[in-house]
């Protein structure tokens, strides 16, 4: 590749990176999911004192459904109160947009240290409590991931690293909608407790140096945090390829994967009540008890095709699509086609030059 092609190519990605920065902020409401697919350098041990680390940014919207509005419940978690609804949700939307700064670390040739640090911006016009949509937007910290990793088969073609993580609650969790009522819990930038996070990741060079096939399993448990809150739990399970197209040629390869999803309800400690436009809201259920919330949970099915950019052997940038194949999330807003953007760069700390 010539000293032209790579200049084009960089101030391409750059360029990209740059607009999806400022694309213009799209309204938002209630939903807590996030664009997620294998980067292989986030789930490997790197070598003894290697450093890899990993810039990625993830742009995930969320919409209506097609064709129909939805029931979403105004779940107040300050007051412990749920409060089932039927409004019209077609004209809510909204945006996650997230910046994490990855960062995997070689202990010894089997241990590995990870650390994911995310920024996150929420936008909102939700109804909170109310018919009419309310403005709301938060950004900031959000839970940090700190994980350690074993490396179990470590071969020329193949490995399997398990991995246990732990989400600490650094997130804001107290965010008030114009300065007054708290926002709901999926609007919160943390989950305000500790979560539960093993992991298994598998590699295998089905042909060295062109073709590679990885597989990917975690699951996450968060424990109900201070407010009777508990996010319910999720499985998440990718396989997918890597492909170098042209031989000789490591600085093209093509990444196909398939992202499954399944989230758990969310459930809180409330007294149950209907909602009522003309009046005061009708009591249901004066008991407060764990609640599965209706419209919470959800199941994901993504195709997710990329592109990685090995550059100069200084580093790699890579982009990649999810878009839906199969999607239900319970009448709530659903995640539509979702980017990651990332770059991904190692230094020798010890033991090397």
């Amino acid at each position: 590749m010539t000293a032209h092609v790579r200049r084009f190519i960089v101030g391409l990605l750059a360029s990209g990176w740059l607009l999806s920065v400022i694309v213009p902020s799209v309204e938002a409401s209630c939903g807590s999911v996030s664009c997620f697919v294998v980067i292989g350098s986030q789930q490997q041990v790197p070598m003894a004192g290697l450093l890899t680390v990993n810039a990625i940014y993830n742009y995930t919207p969320l919409e209506a459904p097609s064709g129909q509005g939805g029931s979403i419940p105004f779940a107040n978690q300050e007051n412990q109160t749920l409060t089932l609804a039927n409004l019209n949700a077609s004209q809510i939307r909204t945006l996650v947009r997230t910046a994490t700064l990855d960062m995997n670390y070689g202990l010894t040739e089997r241990f590995g240290l990870q650390v994911s640090i995310p920024y996150k911006q929420v936008n909102s016009d939700a109804q909170i409590g109310g018919l009419n949509p309310t403005p709301y937007s938060d950004k900031g910290l959000g839970d940090i991931r700190v994980a350690l990793k074993y490396n179990v088969l470590p071969t020329l073609r193949s490995m399997i690293v398990l991995g246990m993580g732990f989400d600490l609650p650094t997130g804001d969790y107290g965010q008030r909608v114009q300065g007054t009522s708290l926002a709901e819990s999926t609007l919160q930038i943390g989950r305000g407790n500790v979560g539960l996070v093993p992991t298994i990741y598998q590699s295998y060079e089905l042909i060295p140096h062109r073709l590679n096939q990885f597989a990917l399993a975690s699951y996450r448990h968060t424990y109900k945090n201070s407010d009777g809150y508990k996010f319910g739990d999720e499985i998440n399970l990718s396989a997918g390829l890597n492909i170098i197209p042209i031989e000789n040629s490591p600085w093209l390869v093509l990444t196909q994967q398939v992202n499954y999803r399944w989230m758990q309800n969310d459930s809180m400690d409330a007294s149950l009540f209907q909602f009522n436009p003309g009046g005061a809201n009708i009591l249901l259920d004066p008991a407060i008890k764990h609640r599965a919330i209706p419209t919470t949970g959800s199941t994901y099915l993504a195709y997710s095709p990329g592109i990685m950019l090995n550059l100069w052997d200084y580093a790699s940038f890579y982009f990649i699509a999810q878009i839906p194949v199969m999607r239900d999330f319970n009448g709530n807003l659903e995640q539509q086609r979702s980017y990651v953007f990332g770059l991904s760069r190692s230094f020798q700390l010890l033991g090397g030059s």
